[in-house]
């Protein structure tokens, strides 16, 4: 599973990878993270606003850190793939 966090650096960008990769943890998720802080690349997924949160090339939030619960959901259903 490929797992990215679109951001500049910002401390919410920070923030969102931490909360991302515990949840995957706690999980027992086994994923790939990848800073995206170049601002081309997070244009060419069209989000307007970070941070984003994007789980095997799709977008699943942008411009907020989302609950641990909708994270877990979105792992879970990108495992069912």
């Amino acid at each position: 599973m490929q797992i990215k966090i679109l951001g500049t650096g910002c401390p919410k960008c920070g923030r969102l990878e931490k909360v991302t990769r515990q949840v995957a943890s706690e999980m027992g998720i086994e994923a790939d993270f990848t800073k995206v802080k170049d601002i081309d690349a997070i244009m060419a997924y069209d989000v307007m606003n970070t941070p984003a949160l994007v789980i095997d090339e799709s977008v699943k939030s942008s411009g907020r850190i989302p609950r641990n619960e909708e994270i877990a959901e979105w792992i879970r259903a990108a495992q069912s793939l």
